[in-house]
């Protein structure tokens, strides 16, 4: 199947193994420029490897974490500086703890909006301006099945990920007109 992606670059967060790693591999072949990226070093390095000799795409890997706003906006700055265009935006990032409601501090509660409901939030709004300066594209967020129906014992990712999916709908209507493509996948 042809993505039709061809001579587009793509970041695709926490990509070093998982769906973001199947997704980059996908767009790879597919002849993007795919720009992973993940909080530990080596293992992005490793990916970006492995999708280089299985692809032969031009594979760009980075450390980041997708809690952080500053990390973040170093590496869309990154891509955009190496590249000077951003097509397509994956974001994906690791579920916050299992538990329920009696287990979590405020803490725990604020980490977990960082990482699942912030990063979204800060990923697609560090993109749509070079989207626009290119005329669209597309973002697909990766949430889970919990969207649909909560899932037993994961409050938090219940919670924020439902978030997530709420996000992408309003954004779909709002960036429609832009030529800005905005899907949520949402496996399990």
């Amino acid at each position: 199947m042809d993505l039709q992606v061809e001579g587009k670059v793509f970041m695709v967060a926490a990509s070093s193994k998982g769906l973001g790693f199947g997704i980059a591999r996908e767009l790879a072949k597919n002849g993007a420029t795919v720009c992973i990226a993940s909080r530990t070093k080596s293992e992005v390095q490793t990916a970006a490897d492995k999708l280089r000799a299985e692809t032969n795409a031009n594979v760009h890997a980075s450390v980041f974490d997708a809690a952080d706003a500053k990390s973040i906006e170093a590496w869309i700055n990154e891509v955009a500086r190496a590249f000077e265009r951003i097509d397509g935006l994956v974001v994906n990032a690791g579920g916050p703890p299992p538990g329920n409601f009696g287990d979590f501090s405020d803490d725990d509660w604020q980490a977990a909006f960082n990482l699942t409901l912030m990063s979204a939030v800060r990923l697609i709004r560090s993109v749509l301006p070079f989207m626009r300066a290119g005329g669209g594209g597309s973002i697909l967020t990766i949430t889970s099945l919990s969207v649909k129906e909560p899932i037993n014992g994961l409050l938090l990712s219940n919670v924020f990920r439902s978030g997530v999916a709420s996000l992408v709908k309003s954004l779909a209507s709002d960036l429609a007109g832009e030529n800005i493509r905005v899907n949520n996948l949402i496996p399990g």
